[in-house]
This record gives C-alpha cells, sequence and structure tokens, in this order.
C-alpha cells in the first residue's frame, strides 16, 4: 500500500461522524433564526384573524307586502334563487313600504325585523337612516288612479269622490296622500278609505268607490283586472311633468295605446302616468355575501324588458331616498367580484374572508424569508468571528511588542485559537470560514517562529526586526 493513501476505516468512521455532526448543527442554526421568525408570522397571522369576517348566516329575513302583490312574487324569484346557494330566505308580508322601511329600522335581532326590504321611492321622509343602504333600484312603479264612470285627467277632478288609497302601512297610502294633498284634496273635501289589493277592487266594483289609486307594476294582477273591467278607467295624468318638479322622486312614464292588449286597444289611448322606483334596501352591516347573493338575485329577476323598461335597464345604481352601497356600486360598475364568476360560491366566500390573512404573510413572512438565508449565515460566522478578534489582537501585539510574551506563551494563546476554532461546530457550507482561520493562525505561528528564530527554544529571545539583534 503506499504511504500516500488515505487512512482507512477509522479514518473513514471519524469523517462521517463529523459529516453528521455538522449536518445536525446546521439544522439547530436554522431552527435558530427560523424559530423566531415563524412566531412573528404567526402572531401576524393571529392578529388578522381577529378581522376575518364570521361565514354567512343561512338563512335572511325580507320584508314584502301584501298577497299577490309584485314586491311578494319578487320575493318569491329571490327565495328561488338563493336556494341554489344554500341560503334561505324569509318572506315577511308586510302592509306596504312604510311598514317594511319600519322593520327595516328596528333592525335583524328584534323579532320583528327584517335584514332586507323592498322599499317604494318617496316614503322615507326626513328621518335619518344611517344604516340602511340601497342595493340598487330595480323598477319603476307606477301610479294608477281607476275611476268609474267618465275618464279623468287631473286629481282635483275627484273631490267629494270616495277614494281607496291603501291600507296603513303602505307605501300607496303615503304617495296617495301627497298627491291627494297637493291639490287640496284632505279633510272633508274627499272621503279616504283605507282600501287596497283586492278588497279596493271589489269595492269599484260594486260602486263602493268611485276610485281607486294603486302604485304597482303594469304587470300585477290588480292593476290588469281594473284595465279590463267594464266602466272603470285610468287617469290620464295631464300635469305629469309638474309632478316630477313638484315631487323629485317620481319619474314620467308613459303607457302606449294598445301595450297592454293590441286586440283590445287596451289602453285605449296613450297614458301619461307618474311613478317612484322600487329599490331593495339593506342594513349597512349586511354580510357581504348575503349582499352579493341579493344583487345577483335581482340581476337575475329585474333584467328583462317591460312595459317600462327596456331590457338591461335594471337593476341599476339610480339615486334613490337611500344612499348605495359601495359593494352595489362595484357590482354595477364591474360586475360580480372576480372570485363568483369562477368558483362556487361558498368557496369565492371563503378565499375572499381569508384574503386578510395574506396581510402577514406579504408584510412579515415574505420580507422575513429573504432575511433568513442572511441571518443564518451571520449566526454561523459569528462564532468564528469572535476568534478572528483574538488572531487580530494577538498578531497586533505581536508586531507592536513581540518581548511581551516568551515565544511558548505565543504559541499557547495561538494553539488555544487553532483548538478553540477546531471544535466550533461549522455546517458544511461554511466549512472554508473555519479553515481560512486556521490558516490564519498558521500564518501569525509562522511570524512567531520568524520573530523569535526557528531554534526551537522553549523560551526563546525575540529578534529586532530592524537591528537583527537578539532581545
Amino acid at each position: 500500500m503506499s504511504k500516500y493513501a488515505p487512512p482507512q476505516h477509522g479514518s473513514k468512521l471519524r469523517d462521517k461522524l463529523r459529516l453528521s455532526h455538522l449536518r445536525t448543527l446546521s439544522w439547530r442554526d436554522l431552527l435558530a433564526v427560523a424559530v423566531p421568525a415563524v412566531l412573528v408570522v404567526a402572531a401576524g397571522f393571529w392578529a388578522a384573524s381577529h378581522f376575518v369576517r364570521p361565514a354567512p348566516p343561512k338563512q335572511i329575513r325580507m320584508a314584502t307586502a301584501g298577497p299577490g302583490s309584485y314586491y311578494q312574487m319578487y320575493a318569491t324569484r329571490y327565495k328561488l334563487f338563493l336556494e341554489r346557494y344554500g341560503v334561505e330566505l324569509v318572506v315577511v308580508p308586510s302592509a306596504g313600504s312604510v311598514e317594511n322601511l319600519a322593520r327595516l329600522r328596528r333592525g335583524a335581532e328584534d323579532p320583528e325585523g327584517v335584514d332586507a326590504a323592498f322599499i317604494q321611492g318617496g316614503v322615507k321622509g326626513g328621518e335619518a337612516d344611517d344604516d340602511l343602504e340601497s342595493l340598487g333600484a330595480i323598477y319603476p312603479e307606477p301610479v294608477w288612479v281607476f275611476v268609474r264612470g267618465k275618464p279623468l285627467q287631473r286629481l282635483d277632478q275627484l273631490r267629494g269622490r270616495r277614494i281607496a288609497i291603501g291600507p296603513e302601512g303602505s307605501g300607496t297610502r303615503r304617495l296617495a296622500l301627497d298627491l291627494l294633498e297637493a291639490h287640496g284634496l284632505a279633510g272633508d273635501s274627499a272621503k279616504l278609505l283605507p282600501l287596497g289589493g283586492q278588497a279596493a277592487i271589489d269595492a269599484i266594483r260594486n260602486g263602493e268607490v268611485d276610485a281607486v289609486v294603486l302604485v304597482s307594476a303594469a304587470r300585477s294582477a290588480s292593476v290588469w283586472t281594473l284595465l279590463y273591467m267594464p266602466g272603470v278607467h285610468p287617469m290620464d295624468f295631464s300635469q305629469a311633468d309638474a309632478y316630477t318638479r313638484r315631487f323629485p322622486f317620481l319619474q314620467k312614464l308613459t303607457l302606449p295605446q294598445g301595450a297592454v292588449d293590441l286586440m283590445a286597444d287596451i289602453p285605449g289611448r296613450n297614458l301619461q302616468l307618474v311613478g317612484p322606483i322600487a329599490n331593495v334596501v339593506v342594513h349597512a352591516d349586511i354580510h357581504p355575501a348575503l349582499a352579493d347573493l341579493l344583487l345577483l338575485a335581482m340581476r337575475d329577476t329585474h333584467s328583462r324588458a317591460d312595459l317600462f323598461v327596456r331590457a338591461g335597464e335594471f337593476p341599476a345604481a339610480t339615486p334613490t331616498d337611500f344612499p348605495l352601497s359601495a359593494r352595489a356600486r362595484r357590482f354595477y360598475e364591474q360586475g360580480p367580484p372576480l372570485l363568483q364568476r369562477y368558483l362556487p360560491f361558498w368557496i369565492a366566500n371563503l378565499i375572499d374572508r381569508l384574503m386578510v390573512l395574506l396581510l402577514p404573510l406579504l408584510a412579515l413572512a415574505l420580507p422575513l424569508a429573504r432575511l433568513l438565508p442572511g441571518l443564518y449565515a451571520w449566526r454561523v460566522r459569528a462564532r468564528l468571528y469572535q476568534w478572528y478578534g483574538e488572531l487580530k489582537f494577538i498578531e497586533r501585539e505581536l508586531e507592536v511588542n513581540p518581548t511581551a510574551h516568551t515565544r511558548a506563551e505565543w504559541e499557547a494563546s495561538l494553539q488555544r485559537v487553532d483548538i478553540a476554532v477546531g471544535r466550533i461546530p461549522v455546517p458544511l457550507s461554511f466549512a472554508d470560514y473555519a479553515y481560512n482561520l486556521r490558516l490564519h493562525v498558521g500564518v501569525v505561528r509562522q511570524e512567531v517562529q520568524r520573530r523569535f528564530g526557528d531554534n526551537g527554544g522553549g523560551k526563546g529571545e525575540a529578534v529586532s526586526p530592524v537591528t537583527g539583534t537578539v532581545h
């Protein structure tokens, strides 16, 4: 065997143990810098978790109007739409928009309260409702005045007549009173009866009232029944433009001749009408996911053409008595949220709720991940740098005052550094730093030998680097 052959068996075992030892200690160094970073990120996630919205409720209560009303019909369509997403819509019948608004103001926690409601434009009045928002306008609601006998064109022609203006709590009654009072028809000037819906239809058919005021969609059963009723005529609002100036929440509407029934020529002439805009109103703190579902249901239900609207005209961000919610505004400007376009609703909602957790990831985890390699390297090198400092001190003292110690003492100091460095656990990727330090120890040792002369003596006498004399 050549004398230059590498040692066998024992040497290999020592190398294996040394490598294993170094690898283990590299993990220790990594954990020393990684664990604090993980704790910082975990604390960030914990803090952010307090801002994660709860899951949306599986039920929503919505106030509508009386049986057979368009509000109730639309609510039934909403209900079927929401069922596809696992949300139950509870339809809460009411007298109409005024009662709906009162239920909204009570809050969803109240047994009589609701989460959402159909509200007719103009019923809000001057009362502040900062916690209520609109999800958008859904369709115009014409004001219909059906009169027995000769057709009329002005409300003041109803003076002294019996007029059904809708039950207490209805939006129809509120608007009818506003319009009649504008013509001075209050008190004893007309007999106002709290009848609406089928009761009002039966009353005018039986001659118990002279006129019926309705605020309803053109295709509602009540309107169509009265349009076809013999001896009953819809009023043509000759002052329609004046109403829209006097009551800003009203719009002028035109029903063309024959639009309801071409063969029967109903109506028999163009009708000028006025009407408010119906809208869906919710609490400002409604869960965003439920607001999104209601907006989708509104688009699915109200985007079709009708007698007074074009296809796609509604729902819309039309100004109403209530401010449009920010979420609804984004919906009308940009469409549904991006995730909901491509993912099932509940998955998209879960991701949307957890998006807040990206904040600690972006603000903490990513910067720390970029710093960890440097911190890891610094920790490993720091154990060597302290001995570099010790070696530099020895070298400086040797240069300035070589006679401060004997040769043996100088070499003992260097040996102490050499042994200490050899015992420092250094990962394999940083082993070159340790080897360089030990090489530098050898360089200083050679300087000691040069200054004291290579005579092998224990004490030795320093040789002046200038004169060469022995001290």
